[in-house]
């Protein structure tokens, strides 16, 4: 996820961060580096925190159609306030300076996240690596195939708009079989991951 991610970084800063006047050109990659680790912080602390759910919508692009309603988000507005914080902090700028920045900056690089995640046909990323990687570490990890648990089910079906029972009978499917994954009676938890609540939030309000 990383290498993507740096990659989608640097596409989307070269007006805002490298032809900036207001950021040396020493400090470009700084910049640019500390608005990568605001984004993958942001993004682990929504999925260790156990917002499966809502990273879900984000990278399926359910819940965005244009670059404003991807800020008005918010896991991208968390990650927003927490970039211009680093950069305000890092480099003296002022919050307009480091807004404007984030602002220009960051529906970019997630919308071609988006992109990439959600698209079966590109193989660089997709749901289950980069649930993985976020949840890595932490009491939430559970890799989707060491689990039996399969995100692309989920994410392609939201990404192309097919939310109907046969959709969800399959993804069903995934999460309750597969044997030893399965919940035991009473539990809504399978490898640590909250699936009752993940699919209340996924389908709640459909």
């Amino acid at each position: 996820m990383l290498e993507q991610l740096l990659g989608l970084v640097q596409e989307n800063s070269q007006q805002a961060i490298v032809q900036n006047p207001a950021v040396p050109n020493e400090h470009n990659e700084e910049v640019m580096n500390t608005l990568m680790g605001s984004i993958t912080g942001g993004l682990q602390e929504h999925a260790q925190a156990g917002n499966l759910g809502g990273l879900m919508g984000l990278l399926s692009g359910n819940s965005a159609t244009s670059s404003s309603s991807l800020m008005n988000n918010p896991i991208v507005a968390s990650i927003a306030s927490k970039a211009i914080g680093a950069i305000m902090e890092k480099f003296g700028m002022n919050s307009q300076t480091a807004g404007g920045i984030v602002n220009s900056v960051l529906p970019g690089v997630l919308g071609g996240l988006i992109s990439k995640v959600s698209n079966p046909g590109d193989s660089s990323i997709d749901f289950n690596d980069i649930i993985e990687s976020l949840t890595k570490g932490s009491s939430a990890q559970a890799p989707a195939q060491s689990s039996g648990f399969d995100f692309n089910q989920i994410g392609y079906a939201m990404a192309d708009g097919k939310l109907d029972m046969n959709d969800l009978i399959k993804m069903g499917g995934s999460l309750m079989g597969g044997g030893s994954s399965a919940p035991q009676s009473g539990q809504g938890t399978s490898g640590g991951l909250d699936l009752g609540g993940m699919l209340g939030g996924l389908f709640g309000n459909k």
